[in-house]
């Protein structure tokens, strides 16, 4: 997935000792249900009040085909943005991850396995202005995301599925509504074309789940052309939610405040009820100072005056979560597993023998890595590099059963088994912080005991930029990653399909260089699946393939916690959510 969705400042692991993550997608449990700690309040929510929202980081836009922040899409789409389809707010991950119409009348109509897709509009949806919600509007939405020269930074799916003419090197030759040639927006208009209120989207190959890409990114949200200003819209909203920004902008650095939409009924536009919009306004509160997260918390946590009716996007840090296990301040704590997980990648340009490879995984110390990382309330060990809020997700059998302190003797007798006379050299990278200097010293100990010799190398700012590089001095590697929507097609593909990643110049997000013919052709049978389980089947396969070849060593699911106010009801997280608070349960004691 693209590193925006998946983390907001930086960092992985280390952002649960307070930097910035995003998220999109996961749960608690494999079932949906509620982490190791509370996963809110007993009360549910209550319509009316202000609820403040405190926001510890920047957004990049607000125009809906540019964003790519989890919590953002997340969030946006039960007050503001309203797809063809979404996500429903259900604690079970099952529910959750199963798209529900929003603006359409039901999740679409899949023809021609998968190449083509039909959504119908319902009657009277409307922009905040009063105007009707067209099928040209969404058409419109569709074909911006060509135009990557002006629409940046948002998630660019449809330009390679979308059946418009490519260039001999893949790209599309429609550059987007801007530059378009009359031929060329009527190959476009062919592809994603309307009859009536009917919009039909023609593929260059099967997407099983477009349904599901499109309930939790915008990439094809409708988009009023007459609103368009190109790159001078980045911050304006033309609501079709129940709520509406004051002013019609997002101000990144200051926020916003969100108002009734009296354009939305929500008998009639949200019957499935997507989004119960509880709170009568929300006060959307941005500071970005270094500092703020952890602030914000801390009176969330003292319940100050100002943050009774409060929620935040930042996370509480390790030493805040001692303050929060007992007393009242434990009503109002929440922790759940996130939807990123945490593994190592091994270079099979440098450890070429997969026993080898296979002995590190079982040599390392996984309890260790999560005590010193924060302990149990921080990650939990992964049995997969898929994270168990995806659908499709399932152990790797080649992980089922191995020892979490770490198994020297068996990772001994794999090392015998591969020939290994002596110690066998490794160079481990990962992103430097005092907390992970820690968490590697304790994983060397094992893999020292168990026969190799490593060294440790901490990495600053430029660490995923190195970890791309296929002449990398590096034979072992932390890496994190999250799914852009709950698919395995988000997480297995794009980190080990070696045709799309790896160049002369770069192995780009298959940082192992990793390349298996059996591996690809697995992936394009999933690829070409004509329904969704016949596409999870393809990809579990996959997935045991890696397995088989050690190509990754699952590490942890980082675990999120958050705080809130005592006068905020209904808190939750959901799979919809990204597990970050769950906007449209959410609501304030008057």
């Amino acid at each position: 997935m693209g590193k925006k969705l998946k983390r907001v400042v930086a960092v992985g692991a280390a952002a649960t000792l307070g930097l910035a993550l995003a998220a999109c997608g996961g749960d608690s449990n494999d079932d949906g249900g509620s982490g190791s700690g509370n996963n809110g309040t007993s009360e549910p929510g209550k319509a009316g009040g202000q609820l403040n929202y405190k926001q510890h980081f920047l957004f990049e836009a607000a125009d809906p085909q540019r964003i790519y922040y989890g919590v953002q899409l997340a969030n946006w789409r039960r007050v503001v943005y309203r797809g063809l389809t979404a996500f429903p707010m259900s604690e079970d991950a099952k529910v959750s991850n199963t798209p529900a119409a929003d603006l359409a009348t039901d999740t679409g109509t899949m023809e021609d396995g998968g190449k083509v897709w039909k959504f119908t509009l319902k009657d009277g949806v409307k922009w905040e202005d009063g105007s009707d919600i067209t099928c040209e509007d969404v058409q419109y939405g569709a074909s911006r995301p060509f135009a990557n020269d002006v629409i940046t930074g948002g998630p660019n799916y449809t330009l390679s599925y979308i059946d418009v003419p490519q260039n001999p090197d893949g790209t599309s030759t429609y550059p987007g509504p801007y530059k378009a040639t009359p031929e060329q927006q009527k190959q476009f208009e062919d592809a994603v074309s309307c009859d009536g209120k009917t919009v039909t989207f023609r593929f260059n190959k099967p997407w099983v789940d477009f349904n599901a890409a499109i309930a939790g990114l915008m990439m094809v949200d409708p988009y009023k052309k007459s609103a368009d200003k190109g790159d001078k819209s980045k911050w304006n909203v033309l609501s079709n939610g129940p709520y509406k920004f004051q002013g019609g902008k997002f101000d990144q650095s200051k926020g916003g405040t969100l108002v009734r939409n009296d354009q939305y009924d929500p008998a009639t536009d949200d019957p499935e009820q997507l989004r119960l919009a509880l709170p009568d306004q929300i006060n959307w509160q941005v500071d970005d100072s270094d500092t703020a997260g952890e602030l914000f918390n801390d009176q969330l946590i003292e319940d100050s005056p100002d943050f009774q009716n409060a929620i935040t996007t930042a996370r509480l840090v390790p030493t805040q979560l001692l303050k929060v296990q007992s007393g009242e301040p434990a009503s109002r704590y929440t922790n759940v597993v996130s939807p990123f997980t945490d593994y190592l990648v091994v270079n099979a340009k440098t450890v070429t023998d997969p026993k080898v490879r296979r002995a590190i995984g079982l040599a390392t110390d996984v309890n260790g890595y999560v005590k010193a990382i924060g302990g149990d309330k921080v990650a939990e060990g992964a049995d997969s590099i898929v994270n168990p809020g995806v659908t499709g997700y399932k152990t790797n059998p080649a992980w089922a059963d191995r020892n979490l302190d770490g198994d020297v003797a068996a990772a001994q007798a794999l090392l015998k088994e591969a020939g290994v006379n002596g110690k066998f050299k490794l160079k481990v990278a990962y992103q430097k912080s005092p907390t992970m200097d820690k968490a590697f010293s304790i994983l060397q100990e094992t893999w020292n005991k168990a026969g190799f010799d490593v060294t440790l190398d901490g990495q600053g700012a430029t660490y995923y930029d190195i970890l791309s590089s296929p002449d990398k001095d590096i034979d072992v590697a932390w890496a994190g990653w999250g799914a852009d929507w709950p698919s395995v097609m988000t997480v297995i593909p794009p980190l080990f399909d070696s045709r799309p990643n790896i160049s002369k110049t770069s192995c780009n997000n298959d940082y192992g260089c990793y390349s298996s013919d059996a591996f690809n052709k697995v992936i394009d049978e999933a690829a070409n699946a004509a329904t969704l389980d016949e596409q999870i089947a393809k990809l579990q396969e996959a997935d045991g393939i890696l397995g088989e070849d050690a190509a990754y060593l699952p590490l942890v699911n980082e675990k999120f916690n958050w705080m809130h106010g005592s006068k905020v009801t209904g808190f939750t997280t959901t799979a919809a959510s990204a597990s970050y608070p769950e906007l449209g349960l959410i609501g304030v004691k008057q």
